[in-house]
């Protein structure tokens, strides 16, 4: 039995997800592959940036809170996929070291009108550091499917 239906999202809804440990080792290895900009991926550089140290690339920062949703979310649901995200704000950079904590906040929850089996969720992922400073948020849209007649709620 999944624990998240669209029946279980209501508006204002905050949803902690954990968190997680960045090291500068996988900063790098990250922006190597996939955004090699020379704050990312070059220590001294990152100093020289107007970051001070070595920082996260952005997609790295959305990819670590991906997992805390999906970990946390996702995978107990009845997730249909996502039609998209609506905004994402890197607010302050992340550096090796920091830990990162994540909250899913649920910002609207609509049925769909043509197909009475799902329903969307939108909803506003944000991401804290140790010093409680928010550092990123994601605005999306999920779609979960409805609870099955039968099936007992979480």
């Amino acid at each position: 039995m999944k624990k998240w239906y669209f029946e279980d999202f209501f508006e204002g809804q905050e949803i902690t997800l954990g968190s997680r440990h960045v090291t500068e080792e996988e900063i790098v290895a990250f922006a190597t592959q996939f955004d090699p900009q020379p704050f990312h991926v070059d220590r001294e550089a990152g100093e020289r940036s107007i970051f001070g140290k070595l920082a996260a690339s952005g997609w790295h920062t959305c990819g670590m809170m991906m997992r805390l949703v999906v970990d946390g979310i996702l995978n107990d649901s009845s997730s249909m996929g996502s039609p998209g995200l609506d905004g994402i704000r890197w607010l302050k950079p992340v550096h090796g070291g920091d830990t990162l904590s994540v909250s899913y906040v649920t910002k609207e929850v609509r049925p769909s009108n043509s197909k009475p089996d799902r329903g969307v969720v939108v909803s506003v992922w944000k991401a804290t550091n140790q010093h409680g400073e928010l550092v990123c948020t994601v605005e999306g849209m999920g779609m979960f499917g409805r609870r099955p007649a039968g099936a007992a709620h979480a």
